[in-house]
């Protein structure tokens, strides 16, 4: 198994000892670290729960493209809400982002979360051959 990290300016860079993502060879599996909603260019957290939440996308996207696929890859994605009355907005702006088939989902309710996001969100891909 060899693994190759993948990096975009497009995206956040990592607050921590963390790569954006991992793509496993063999299987072109690409592993998502968490996306919370920072602006990739100045490194601020978007306001408001919606904001963050399309912003988590975005850099979902990003982070996705770079590794040579798109959100349609998903195969599972998990949620973390510091508050799960949030739950509705997720999927209400994830389906303008993901249509079906949808992935396999958790949504988490934590306490907290880095930098005081609201939301955060990893996924999993499995690229197209």
């Amino acid at each position: 198994m060899k693994k190759r990290t993948i990096q975009t300016s497009d995206a956040p860079q990592a607050i921590g000892t963390y790569s954006q993502a991992i793509r496993v060879s063999g299987g072109d599996t690409v592993y998502i670290s968490g996306q919370i909603g920072l602006d990739p260019v100045s490194m601020e957290m978007v306001a408001g729960i919606d904001d963050q939440i399309h912003r988590v996308f975005l850099n979902l996207t990003a982070v996705a493209a770079a590794s040579g696929g798109n959100l349609s890859d998903i195969v599972k994605l998990n949620v973390y809400l510091t508050d799960l009355g949030n739950f509705q907005k997720v999927n209400e702006i994830m389906a303008s982002y993901i249509t079906a088939p949808y992935p396999a989902r958790a949504a988490i309710g934590v306490s907290a979360l880095p930098r005081g996001a609201l939301v955060e969100m990893d996924a999993v891909l499995v690229l197209a051959e």
